[in-house]
């Protein structure tokens, strides 16, 4: 994992709410599109960030791509989140 590319993938409030739909179950990129006031083009972009930090997975079935979560991703930052909110609260109580 890339936490650099992730934490750029979920920068974007976008890309965020695409995440909070693919919560709900796998989505073609039509679905998606359903749901934003911008170009299919501009989803698409998302998507392929989005796919670049592995947050999303692809798969293709007929003339469909359906995405759906890649919820391990989400849990190594958290992990990293939850490890980093440790340090800092040994820090405080060591000063």
């Amino acid at each position: 994992m890339s936490l650099q590319l992730t934490l750029k993938a979920l920068a974007d409030p976008i890309r965020r709410e695409i995440l909070n739909l693919l919560k709900g179950g796998r989505l073609s990129a039509g679905e998606i599109s359903e749901h934003f006031p911008v170009t299919a083009a501009s989803i698409s972009r998302h998507l392929s960030v989005l796919k670049d930090a592995d947050l999303i997975r692809d798969q293709r079935e007929g003339k469909y791509i359906y995405y759906e979560l890649n919820a391990s991703v989400l849990e190594e930052v958290m992990l990293w989140i939850t490890d980093l909110k440790g340090v800092s609260g040994d820090e405080k109580n060591d000063g």
